[in-house]
């Protein structure tokens, strides 16, 4: 079994990011399955749980060479999440200690481009979530790389988050975000949670130097809850969603922390001043967006009971995958408009990503014959599990634009992961010359979130706190803290010799 993949339809409007004077107007899925328009820049996006390990150069090249060689070449710009892209202490320590995890990544893709050479334009991480822009050629790229990031582990750290990169290119602007949401069956919720921190924590400037002395005093302790029926202050700590009873005792916020860009309540911001607000945030109108991740979105929210029947890979059987995407919480709440409002996705057609257990023989595995071929690595799915579509691109055209699918398809299992790569690969508007796309003139996209403007602040406090625990985590977890626990052992043991009088 090696790479699957779907064409898109056209999909339905999702609820929530409207254009003013249309909302109605459909989303911006094109495609279906046809040879891509010469016009626009060609791209790939892809998103991978690394489960914490270096990738296998060689064998992930080998898999990323079928998506990458398309029918017009090689893709322009190819953006990578990363999901568990390191242990926890190296990745909260910072990009240092994330180099040989890049780097393995970059010479996948070169592998993988057949003589041609991708640069590595940006790597940005937020705790153990990372995303690579690689270009063919960065030349074309120019102005600033914009960056941003949104931590909602425990206390605001980067366990799980989100990370953001903005990109000019050859004068079209474009936007990817890499997350890593909330796990486990049961917190749907959590996850529709996350997401809205991401659209009203993401900013790319803080929103307190863009509109200086507007916002008053910045909080030290609170965090914002988005779990529901209103936006509470609560302690860090407690970050994430709430029942109702907790909802009802929460305190409203004092001084208000977010700030709603459609309500002409908003306390003293005057229509430039919301537009700025939403430039800064992953919503820009006139920028193309992509978001890939572990979305980690199931189709129950309890596991599999014993002898429960698993979605199969045989197209001739009654339990075959496509029979169990109906059950897909990511597409029944994003219809709903609960979650990735104003978002679009390609017809799913490949099978469930996770979860995977890697055998060490062909015998009693899925693919049992493939994998006695060599051909592939033995695997089943994992009992306590249900399979899911975990892994998943979405993506929403800048206003007036549209964005052409090619394919939408999973890379086949790896040794090092429990999860398959998933990969988005299309065409995307750019401005013809001097003329500007025409969304810039129809109308802006309603938030579906209001902003968080004391997002920055609380993550650059929890980024203080990321480094203290990624070092504690390096001393007591990893071979470089034994080295240096050992090291000041034998010091510690010289000195005390030393002081006894040794060298006497």
């Amino acid at each position: 079994m090696g790479l699957q993949s779907g064409s898109t339809a056209n999909l339905a409007p999702t609820a929530g990011i409207n254009i003013d004077i249309d909302v109605t107007a459909p989303q911006t899925a094109t495609g279906g399955g046809m040879k891509l328009s010469k016009a626009g820049m060609e791209l790939l996006v892809l998103t991978f749980n690394c489960a914490k390990n270096v990738v296998d150069v060689p064998v992930f090249g080998g898999h990323l060479r079928d998506a990458l060689l398309g029918q017009d070449g090689l893709p322009e710009l190819v953006v990578m999440s990363l999901q568990e892209i390191a242990p926890l202490s190296y990745s909260f320590l910072g990009e240092w200690w994330l180099r040989g995890y890049y780097d393995a990544f970059g010479q996948a893709l070169n592998l993988a481009a057949a003589g041609q050479k991708y640069t590595l334009v940006k790597a940005k991480n937020v705790g153990m979530t990372a995303l690579l822009v690689f270009a063919l050629c960065p030349e074309r790229i120019s102005g600033t790389v914009e960056e941003g990031e949104v931590g909602f582990g425990a206390a605001g750290m980067g366990n799980k988050g989100a990370v953001g990169v903005r990109v000019n290119y050859q004068g079209q602007e474009l936007t990817f975000v890499a997350t890593h949401l909330a796990a486990m069956e049961w917190n749907l919720k959590k996850r529709n949670a996350n997401w809205r921190a991401v659209v009203g924590g993401l900013m790319f400037e803080d929103p307190l130097v863009v509109l200086p002395g507007v916002f008053g005093e910045r909080p030290a302790t609170t965090q914002v809850d988005r779990s529901g029926a209103g936006e509470r202050s609560m302690p860090l700590e407690r970050t994430g969603s709430m029942d109702s009873s907790e909802e009802e005792d929460a305190p409203l916020l004092s001084p208000p922390s977010t700030f709603s860009l459609d309500s002409d309540d908003t306390p003293a911001l005057t229509p430039e001043q919301k537009r700025r607000l939403q430039d800064i945030s992953i919503f820009k109108p006139t920028s193309h967006l992509f978001v890939a991740g572990d979305l980690n979105y199931r189709i129950s929210s309890t596991t599999p009971p014993p002898g429960s029947a698993f979605p199969s890979f045989d197209p001739a059987s009654e339990n075959h995958h496509s029979h169990f995407f109906s059950r897909d919480q990511l597409t029944q709440e994003r219809l709903a408009g609960r979650t990735f409002h104003g978002m679009s996705e390609a017809e799913v057609t490949f099978g469930p990503t996770y979860k995977y257990d890697i055998l060490d023989s062909p015998e009693g595995a899925v693919n049992e014959a493939a994998a006695a071929e060599g051909s592939e690595v033995p695997w089943k799915f994992a009992s306590h599990r249900w399979p899911a579509w975990t892994d998943r691109v979405l993506f929403s055209a800048a206003e007036g634009a549209e964005v052409e699918t090619a394919v939408y398809g999973s890379l086949p299992v790896v040794r090092s992961s429990d999860h398959r790569a998933v990969f988005w690969r299309g065409r995307v508007p750019l401005p013809d010359g001097d003329k500007k796309l025409e969304g810039e003139v129809v109308g802006r996209k309603k938030l579906p979130v209001d902003i968080d403007v004391w997002a920055w602040g609380r993550r650059q406090t929890a980024r203080r706190r990321e480094l203290v625990v990624g070092l504690l985590a390096l001393v007591w977890s990893t071979k470089e803290g034994a080295v240096f626990l050992g090291t000041m052992a034998m010091v510690g043991m010289g000195w005390w010799w030393f002081a006894q009088g040794g060298l006497l």
